[in-house]
């Protein structure tokens, strides 16, 4: 292997979980993440690699650009998808969850707020609170000047203000409620349901028309705890749930052998289940793979 072509490849190693990072919260895909990484990739190996000054700077900013272009197409998809969407749900350390910012940028209801913003509000707000970088860097990043960069941050961020819940960070308070959750939830028991959850918890599914889900979002204590003892009920046999690291803070995967048949992340308020996202779509499992 020439020596360019193996300095290339290294440096990309470097940075590909920033890549991967990156376009994940831009995107709320781990597939078109993925494919974003690809391409970047591919613009990389092409490159003269000793003649560029910030490797960093140069991928972060392809890969940027490409998620954008991605998300783009990707928001007209999502015009005609069967029931509601979700972004799809991805295993994340221990680490990300004891980091309170970035835990909350990979989220699902971060996510699913950052569905209101243009493609570029987007971007531009996740490079500035997930990742810290300047309003300078991200100017170089989306092909701004710094000002412009500014003021879309600006708009991004009392966008966001204006749309988001607070839920519980406390880790312990999460785990413990995520483990009486599933415990009540395998075992079909609505009482143990009804006290997690909270009086106007809301349930949300993503079967994407390929596995069955509820096509609007179900709203109050009675209805959720009905709905997911049903759910509970339709397992394939032989299921195995855990509690794992999703999107930040615990959650609950199920399988079927070493196939992952559903991802469901909690957010608590007060200690209660306030909000539970349920993705069952077996083409956005893939994040959650062993």
């Amino acid at each position: 292997m020439e020596t360019g072509q193996a300095e290339a490849e290294r440096v990309f190693a470097r940075h590909r979980g920033l890549l991967q990072a990156v376009a994940y919260r831009v995107l709320g895909s781990v597939a078109d993440a993925e494919d974003v990484v690809q391409d970047a990739w591919l613009r990389w190996s092409r490159v003269e690699t000793a003649t560029v000054d910030d490797p960093e700077g140069y991928l972060v900013r392809t890969a940027t650009r490409l998620a954008i272009d991605r998300l783009r197409s990707a928001q007209v998809r999502r015009e005609s998808y069967v029931g509601p969407w979700l972004p799809e749900p991805v295993l994340t350390s221990r680490d990300i969850a004891e980091d309170v910012a970035l835990a909350d940028s990979v989220s699902t209801a971060m996510l699913l707020v950052l569905e209101a913003l243009s493609p570029v509000e987007r971007a531009v707000f996740v490079l500035r609170e997930a990742f810290r970088y300047s309003h300078a860097e991200i100017a170089g990043f989306v092909g701004r000047e710094e000002v412009t960069v500014r003021q879309i941050s600006s708009r991004a961020r009392k966008s966001v203000e204006a749309r988001r819940h607070r839920y519980d960070t406390d880790l312990v308070t999460r785990q413990l409620a995520t483990e009486r959750f599933l415990a009540a939830s395998v075992g079909g028991d609505l009482n143990a349901l009804l006290e997690v959850l909270a009086p106007d918890v809301v349930l949300v599914s993503d079967g994407g028309g390929l596995a069955p889900a509820p096509r609007k979002a179900i709203h109050g204590l009675d209805l959720v705890a009905r709905a997911l003892a049903t759910f509970a009920g339709r397992m394939p046999e032989d299921p195995s749930a855990e509690v794992l690291q999703l999107n930040g803070g615990p959650g609950v995967v199920v399988y079927t052998g070493r196939t992952p048949v559903a991802a469901i992340t909690t957010h608590l308020v007060d200690g209660r289940i306030a909000a539970v996202h349920l993705v069952s779509n077996p083409e956005k499992l893939t994040g959650v793979t062993h």
